[in-house]
């Protein structure tokens, strides 16, 4: 009779199985598996700039791709009539090619190492528009418990602890929370993602947010709904500023 395991115990023996192999055969580009050159850590010379490098002009409200001149008074044409509860957001990169591999992967059961190593990382290549938010500790997006009892680990909050560390900054998952229950956004519409997520956050009871500025973590921005709510909850608890923190913006 076949047995079938949990995601989370199948990603708990093939971490097992990476480490092993990473003794054995060491030096491999942790996206694409292709050799490392000695003077390279983590990713290849392809992989690398794919995933850190992103000359695109953006929007420092929503962090959404924008022409010259499109930005006016610190929002763009796509998010100026958005009443969005964050002050501000920063991203990785754009939602495409090698960054989204690395997303999809950072959602899988083994992928919590890569989710931590990719916030430390985007904390270094960033450090100075991070200081400049002046944000005191991060926050990540909670998932619901039973969606994190599968995977094993809240993937928003990997990519959260490695940016926390990189950055030197606390680590608070506790602080907000999921009070309601939603589909998922995936195949939603703009106007259907703001509806799905409304008042799906809350600050948890006994966080110290009064007069605080928060960084908010996530994978990925599309319209910027889940971002908002979780600002709004933390706002309405006492942090003075919110501010986001993807590791891809996509154009939704």
């Amino acid at each position: 009779m076949p047995t079938f395991w949990p995601p989370w115990l199948t990603g708990a023996g093939c971490g097992l199985l990476g480490g092993v192999l990473d003794l054995v055969y060491p030096g491999h580009c942790l996206l694409c598996g292709a050799p490392l050159p000695p003077e390279h850590a983590h990713f290849c010379r392809s992989c690398h700039p794919a995933l850190f490098h992103d000359p695109a002009e953006r929007c420092p409200r929503c962090a959404g791709n924008v022409g010259p001149y499109a930005v006016i008074d610190g929002q763009c044409a796509n998010c100026r009539k958005e009443p969005y509860y964050f002050d501000q957001a920063l991203r990785l990169g754009p939602y495409d090619g090698a960054l989204r591999d690395a997303v999809l992967r950072v959602k899988r059961p083994v992928g919590e190492g890569l989710g931590e190593l990719l916030g430390e990382l985007w904390a270094a290549r960033d450090m100075e528009p991070f200081q400049r938010l002046a944000v005191e500790a991060v926050v990540p997006v909670p998932m619901r418990w039973w969606r994190r009892l599968w995977r094993g680990y809240n993937h928003s909050e990997a990519i959260a602890h490695g940016l926390a560390r990189g950055l030197a900054l606390p680590h608070h998952r506790g602080w907000l929370r999921r009070v309601r229950y939603q589909r998922k956004q995936v195949g939603l519409s703009a106007v259907e993602r703001r509806e799905n997520v409304r008042g799906a956050f809350a600050a948890r009871l006994g966080a110290h947010l009064a007069g605080k500025s928060v960084l908010v973590v996530d994978d990925v921005m599309t319209t910027g709904s889940t971002a908002s709510d979780a600002a709004r909850a933390l706002k309405e608890a006492g942090a003075a500023r919110v501010c986001v923190a993807v590791l891809a913006r996509a154009q939704g």
